[in-house]
């Protein structure tokens, strides 16, 4: 898995008007079994999302397609992540 983390380039104000887009984006990735959860940081200076990927290179390549990266309106950084407790343990894309 691998944490994507967002921080935003341009006001509050201005992703927001993406946000409708990213959400769009997101809810695709979820579709495709891609997305295991995602949300805004608080407060609210970028985003997490969390994605069952094996690779740096496919986190960055999913995230590519982002509106907020391509509209140039956040960044992401990528972590690799094994979950080691927790509900998320035996977690399997669906």
């Amino acid at each position: 898995m691998y944490l994507m983390i967002s921080t935003y380039r341009v006001p509050l104000e201005q992703v927001d008007e993406a946000r409708a887009d990213h959400l769009a984006f997101l809810g695709g990735l979820e579709a495709d079994g891609l997305l295991v959860s995602a949300g805004r940081q608080d407060p609210p200076a970028g985003g997490v999302v969390l994605l069952a990927v094996d690779s740096e290179a496919r986190a960055r390549e999913v995230m590519a397609a982002d509106p907020y990266v391509t509209g140039d309106l956040a960044t992401y950084q990528a972590i690799g992540w094994t979950p080691a407790r927790g509900a998320l343990v035996n977690w399997t894309a669906g």
